[in-house]
């Protein structure tokens, strides 16, 4: 059955539900590979892995998603959201074949040492790695076509639904999370029952979706043009995705700063020529504030995950609870209460909100102390971060419908990767500036012995240099360990930069919409009866 047109009929929640199925099982992907990769007991000792290599393998999984939801959305009106829906699929299949053959070959290398042992677990996890790969572009896939898909089911109310849509995501984490803590044990005699777990989600989505009537993106049914599609994120959108797109291919298979140039300058230059547009100034502006957003969703997890996972393990807790809580509160306001706070506030007015509350948590968490405080401040923080990224897709959705796909798309994959190759990096050298700062007041000139200096994008920085730690007696190792943990969680009073800059940009955006008669969904006229509600 082909993709249709829903022209004026009620929206089909089957299909509704099943795209928020397909959203449960990129998560239950995600966390049950983390599971396997930074648990010592797993994958780490049944592949030999070091740290970098574990992080080659988580890392695996994550940068095909970004990429693959970017150049996904360039064809996905032309395969048809169908097609997109039967790739990711086939890609969940596939990872769990090549993750059951690594599993079978390991195993059947029982009795050998040295450099066959070592042969053998190489040979696994390239097919792990490969099958991580695969896996990465199946949850891309997913986000590209049901992102759109919804989009254009309920074009009159895009940002509440989307919200509710994305409660898929923390959902699966919560329920996978869960499944993977009571599977624990079993896990350790046998890791495919974690492999297996995804298929759950997988299969019912496919069963769910398999049969259903995805509508025609309202871009589409309003006889839009694909240049004219192409023309919303112009020249100056294709650099700044281009770039970061081949930065990371880059990164992954060591192309040199000078191929990613070139490559970026050819897709801009190409793309800039078809559309003959430098793109919508209002998309550009979104753009580059998904770029903080991404960084403050996405880049303080780790370091507020590990506040919290502290007191949790002293009390004999899981630290997969850390997770599963802050995922909580993310599901139950994106499920229920986003359509409530949306229609008091607004899009923007949220996003607004979000800020200030983002602030707050940061700034709070730098100095708190203690279970129940950490806790506090880690929940306001929860409540602010939990809207951000579906209601930015959503304000994308109703301010540039004939970006469609796209743009919808394609500011996701914007932030994703952002985060990695930009975000990532200055938030780790405000959190060195702050250990360094918190080392520097508590024991002058204790710093210059330890630390070494290095560069990133930016330019230069210095960085406590672990070997040097390692030189220092017992005591003042101790000492020194306190005072970079102590560090570590002051940096998150830095890290409220990002928030504050993006709380700037939609107070100026509240104050451009209101000189123009205030914020409006743009709407496109359905020529054919296109779908939606």
């Amino acid at each position: 059955m082909s993709d249709t047109k829903l022209g004026n009929s009620e929206p089909d929640m089957k299909l509704f539900w099943g795209c928020f199925i397909a959203l449960i099982t990129t998560a239950f992907a995600f966390i049950t590979r983390a599971f396997l990769v930074n648990d010592p007991a797993f994958w780490q000792t049944t592949f030999a892995l070091d740290q970098v290599k574990a992080g080659e393998l988580f890392g695996a999984g994550i940068w095909p998603f970004a990429i693959s939801i970017i150049l996904f959305s360039l064809i996905i009106d032309k395969v048809g959201y169908r097609a997109a829906m039967y790739f990711s699929f086939i890609c969940y299949a596939l990872y769990a074949f090549l993750a059951i053959q690594a599993y079978g070959i390991v195993n059947a290398a029982t009795g050998l040492e040295g450099d066959a042992l070592e042969a053998v677990q190489n040979k696994a996890y390239s097919r792990l790695y490969w099958g991580s790969v695969i896996l990465g572009l199946g949850n891309g896939t997913v986000e590209a076509f049901i992102n759109p898909v919804v989009a254009t089911m309920f074009k009159k109310d895009k940002t509440k639904w989307l919200n509710i849509l994305h409660a898929g995501w923390p959902g699966g984490l919560v329920l996978g999370g869960i499944l993977t803590i009571l599977l624990g044990e079993q896990a350790a005699q046998d890791w495919k029952i974690l492999i297996y777990l995804i298929a759950i989600p997988a299969v019912i989505y496919l069963a769910m979706l398999i049969k259903a009537e995805f509508p025609v993106n309202e871009r589409v049914s309003s006889g839009t043009s694909y240049r004219e599609m192409l023309a919303e994120f112009g020249a100056i959108g294709a650099l700044i995705a281009g770039y970061l797109v081949f930065k990371q291919l880059g990164m992954v298979f060591g192309w040199g700063d000078n191929a990613v140039y070139l490559l970026t300058a050819v897709a801009t230059v190409g793309y800039g020529f078809y559309c003959k547009s430098l793109g919508r100034p209002i998309l550009i502006f979104l753009c580059i504030i998904m770029m903080p957003l991404a960084t403050t969703e996405l880049g303080t997890d780790g370091a507020i995950s590990g506040l919290m996972e502290e007191p949790l393990k002293a009390a004999g807790q899981h630290p997969l609870l850390v997770l599963i809580y802050t995922s909580a509160i993310m599901m139950i306001l994106r499920f229920w209460f986003a359509g409530p706070i949306l229609q008091k506030l607004g899009p923007l007015g949220l996003l607004v909100t979000s800020s200030v509350l983002a602030i707050a948590g940061l700034f709070l968490l730098s100095s708190a102390s203690g279970l129940f405080m950490i806790f506090a401040c880690a929940t306001l923080y929860g409540f602010g971060k939990t809207f951000f990224w579906p209601t930015m897709l959503g304000v994308v959705s109703e301010q540039c419908p004939k970006g469609g796909a796209l743009t919808l798309n394609a500011i996701a994959g914007i932030g994703m990767l952002a985060v990695g190759i930009l975000g990532g990096p200055v938030i780790g050298k405000l959190t060195e500036d702050s250990i360094k700062d918190t080392i520097e007041k508590s024991t002058p000139g204790t710093y210059e012995t330890i630390s070494k200096e290095d560069t990133y994008f930016l330019g230069k920085y210095n960085a406590v240099d672990g070997d040097k730690v390692a030189t220092l007696d017992d005591a003042k190792q101790g000492e020194v360990g306190e005072l970079i943990k102590t560090g570590k969680q002051s940096s998150l009073a830095r890290i409220t930069i990002f928030p504050i800059f993006m709380l700037a940009c939609y107070i100026g955006m509240i104050f451009y919409y209101k000189s123009r008669g205030g914020y409006k969904p743009v709407e496109l006229d359905s020529g054919n009866g296109g779908g939606g509600h």
